[in-house]
């Protein structure tokens, strides 16, 4: 049982009241998730809901992570769920020889495995930073031994994309309505790394001292989607005031 979820309990009180009795805990107090809003709009009827101190502290003890912490977010695993792994990100391209050019040469992936189909004329590109050297050899044992990889990255082209002059591309979820954001590389160096892309002609979103956030970049592949690079000497830092 959830020691969080045992200690709390609910306390409606008036807002003059909270405010008289509570003093300046009262403001720190409004500012916490751990309160409700107001149950009346008239200012002299107003309450809040205050969680037990017990449950308030208890939460602000726990890590970020905890599920006191994060609502809705589960702990104790499904034993179902026990081999489950996030495998792979698909990404539609228009021109595979331009996409696989890219992530092989600039990003350094290699092919894990092809898989054309040609009834419904498409082919699956699956792309990843496993040493291919230990790929079987029989070709459905190696697509098993791909599947068996973690994040790896999927390239769909459905064929004709590359030569279609109609063709106007695809949407990178970081335009209205926005949706998909980016995947994430790391790297050694994100200078020395971000100075490479620049010389292979690489278009950047943001260059590692651009904005607020520094230390971290984003580029772009050939159809538009977002990549951020970053490294594992400077990213603790890039983000410590959001730990």
């Amino acid at each position: 049982m959830d020691p969080y979820r045992i200690l709390v309990y609910e306390v409606r009180v008036p807002t003059m009241a909270a405010a008289h009795f509570l003093g300046p805990l009262f403001l720190r107090l409004s500012n916490l998730t751990s309160i409700s809003p107001p149950i009346s709009s008239n200012p002299l009827k107003k309450c809040y809901c205050f969680r037990s101190l017990s449950s308030t502290m208890t939460a602000l003890s726990e890590p970020k992570e905890s599920p006191a912490n994060n609502p809705g977010l589960q702990m104790e695993k499904d034993e179902g769920t026990k081999d489950y792994f996030l495998q792979q990100t698909m990404f539609r391209v228009k021109d595979p020889k331009v996409s696989l050019d890219f992530y092989s040469r600039v990003l350094g992936m290699s092919l894990l495995k092809r898989l054309d189909f040609p009834e419904m004329k498409f082919s699956l590109y699956f792309l990843g930073y496993e040493d291919t050297a230990s790929a079987p050899a029989d070709p459905k044992q190696r697509t098993v031994w791909t599947f068996s990889q973690k994040a790896t990255l999927e390239l769909t082209h459905n064929w004709g994309t590359e030569s279609d002059p109609e063709f106007k591309g695809y949407h990178n979820g970081n335009s209205d309505p926005r949706g998909f954001g980016h995947i994430g590389v790391t790297v050694d160096d994100i200078y020395k790394a971000c100075e490479r892309f620049q010389r292979l002609g690489v278009e950047f979103v943001k260059k590692p001292d651009d904005g607020k956030m520094k230390g971290i970049a984003f580029i772009k592949d050939p159809d538009g989607y977002w990549i951020e690079i970053f490294d594992l000497k400077l990213i603790g830092e890039v983000t410590a005031t959001a730990s």
